[in-house]
């Protein structure tokens, strides 16, 4: 497989998982709160459940929520880069 072949799929993976981590946190931060949901209280509540894990509040789950797409997206990137070499 040549150079530019491998780059291709590995960002093609790294996208696919960037998209999979955000459907993940969407579901987490709509399924944590105490009110269940996408509506205002359930964001609201869900990032600060997802907060809490790391000792922060909502705004720690709004970091939370958007690094983890991010760090699964480039994770995986780089992973399928490591194992074609």
């Amino acid at each position: 497989m040549d150079s530019s072949k491998k780059e291709k799929n590995a960002t093609i993976l790294g996208i696919a998982g960037a998209t999979l981590g955000a459907v993940g946190s969407v579901g987490t931060v709509a399924a944590s709160g105490t009110v269940a949901g996408l509506g205002a209280t359930g964001v609201t509540s869900g990032l600060a459940a997802v907060g809490s894990i790391v000792g922060g509040g909502m705004a720690a789950g709004l970091a939370v929520t958007v690094a983890t797409p991010l760090v699964i997206g480039i994770g995986t990137y780089n992973l399928y880069k490591f194992l074609k070499k």
